[in-house]
This record gives C-alpha cells, sequence and structure tokens, in this order.
C-alpha cells in the first residue's frame, strides 16, 4: 500500500536515482570506497530522506528547510557525479544521463517548493 509520499514524483525519482548512484559507485576504484563512494552515496541518499523528511513536517517554515537541504544535496551529488567523469570513474554517457536526471528532478523539487508557498494558510 503506498502513502502520499510514495505518490509524490519528485521522491520516487530521488530515490530511483540514489538506486543507480548506488549500482555505478560499485564500479570505482577500490581505493574510493571511503571518498567518492562515500560521498555520492551519502549525499544522493540525502536527497531523498530529505523530501521525505520535508512531506511531513506540519509547518511551512519546516517543509521549506528540509526542501532546500535536498537541493543541496542535490546539488552535491551532481558536482561529485562530473569530478567521478574527470576521474574517469565513469563514462561521459552515464555521468551525462545522471546528471540530466538530476536536473529534472532539481526543476521538480523547485516547483514542488513553488507549490508548498502558493498552499500555505493565508493570514488576515
Amino acid at each position: 500500500m503506498s502513502t502520499g509520499l510514495e505518490n509524490l514524483w519528485i521522491y520516487k525519482l530521488a530515490e530511483d536515482l540514489e538506486i543507480e548512484v548506488r549500482e555505478i559507485t560499485k564500479l570505482f576504484p577500490r581505493d574510493e570506497i571511503y571518498r567518492s563512494v562515500d560521498q555520492l552515496r551519502r549525499s544522493s541518499c540525502s536527497v531523498s530522506n530529505n523530501i521525505a523528511e520535508s512531506y511531513y513536517k506540519m509547518s511551512i517554515k519546516e517543509k521549506l528547510r528540509f526542501i532546500s537541504i535536498s537541493k543541496g544535496e542535490l546539488e552535491e551529488t551532481r558536482r561529485n557525479i562530473m569530478r567521478s567523469l574527470r576521474k574517469n570513474f565513469i563514462t561521459q554517457e552515464r555521468a551525462e544521463y545522471l546528471f540530466e536526471k538530476y536536473t529534472i528532478l532539481l526543476k521538480g523539487i523547485n516547483a514542488y517548493s513553488k507549490f508548498i508557498m502558493l498552499n500555505k494558510p493565508r493570514t488576515n
């Protein structure tokens, strides 16, 4: 049975990308386990985790704070993907694919943030 969060496409995409990042980092050099691999896995996981935290917060301020954190983690993940390309850990094609998917996710998170702002209760 799915919850409201599991129906949120940005959450599903963030979770799918986290799994993809985990899979590609399995192919990284062994000496990068505690550097590039750990950093990429943590930041990609944090994107979906912060979307989830935001979803269940009651105040608009708290929701937006966690959305902001997820955007920061997303950008960290994108930068590390491109750095991994420069280090020849992943192919150009794979890096561009992931970068584009994270860009789509960022646009979705920005739209979600605007939705939250537009639907906040009005005070007189």
